[in-house]
C-alpha cells in the first residue's frame, strides 16, 4: 500500500503526517491525532456521527481520503472550546439536556455550529434543514433544535427575530438517504438502537 506526506491544520495547529492511500479522513483523526471525539457511527455518510469542518464546511470524514485533505483546515469537536471554555451553543446542549448516549452529539455540535457561523440567526426550519444529515436515536430531536435556538439567541442583537421558541421536532430522515454533512468530549459508547434512553422527556417523541 501506498504512502502519501500531507500537512494539514487541525484545531489551529499544523500537523505533518504520513497515510496511507486509502485511509479516511476519519481514521487519520482518530488513529493519527487521537483526536477520538468524532465517531465512527456508520461508515457510509448516512448518520453524521463523523462530521467535522474542512475549510469551514461539513464533511462525512469517513467518506473523505484524508490524503484528500492535504492543505485543508480541519475543525473537530475538541476545537469549538476556547481554552476549556464551552462555547455557547455546547452550553446549551448542556442546558437543554440534549445529550444521552452522545455518541451523535459531536456531530450535531459540528453541523449546528456550521450553520450558526452562516446564519447567526436561522429559524426552526432552518435549523432542521441544517441538522437533517445527523441522526439521533436517543432525544428525538426536540431538545436538540431547542439548544441550537437558545444559542442563536443568545448571541442575536436585541430585537433580532430568532423564529419559534418551541420548535416542532425533526422529521427522522428516511433509512438509507443520504445524509448531509454533518459534537462533548469522549462520549459515552453508542447503546442499543431502538429503546427509548433512559431519562428521556416524556413528551419528545423518540425516533428509532
Amino acid at each position: 500500500m501506498s504512502t502519501h506526506r500531507i500537512t494539514v491544520t487541525v484545531n489551529g495547529g499544523e500537523e505533518y503526517l504520513t497515510v496511507p492511500a486509502n485511509m479516511t479522513l476519519l481514521q487519520m483523526l482518530r488513529e493519527k491525532l487521537a483526536l477520538t471525539g468524532t465517531k465512527n457511527g456508520c461508515s457510509a455518510g448516512e448518520c453524521g456521527a463523523c462530521t467535522v469542518l474542512v475549510n469551514g464546511e461539513p464533511v462525512n470524514s469517513c467518506m473523505m481520503l484524508a490524503v484528500e485533505a492535504d492543505g485543508a483546515e480541519i475543525v473537530t469537536v475538541e476545537g469549538l472550546a476556547d481554552d476549556g471554555r464551552l462555547t455557547p451553543l455546547q452550553e446549551a446542549f448542556a442546558e437543554h439536556n440534549a445529550v444521552q448516549c452522545g455518541f451523535c452529539t459531536p456531530g450535531m455540535l459540528i453541523s449546528a455550529h456550521a450553520l450558526l457561523e452562516r446564519n447567526p440567526h436561522p429559524t426552526g426550519e432552518e435549523v432542521k434543514e441544517a441538522l437533517v444529515g445527523n441522526l439521533c436515536r436517543c432525544t428525538g430531536y426536540l431538545r436538540i433544535v431547542k439548544a441550537v435556538q437558545t444559542a442563536a439567541v443568545r448571541g442575536a442583537p436585541r430585537g433580532t427575530k430568532i423564529g419559534p421558541p418551541n420548535p416542532a421536532p425533526l422529521n427522522p430522515p428516511k433509512v438509507g438517504g443520504k445524509g448531509g454533512g454533518g459534537t462533548q468530549r469522549t462520549p459515552p459508547e453508542l447503546g442499543a438502537g431502538g429503546r427509548t434512553c433512559e431519562g428521556g422527556a416524556q413528551d419528545d417523541p423518540i425516533y428509532v
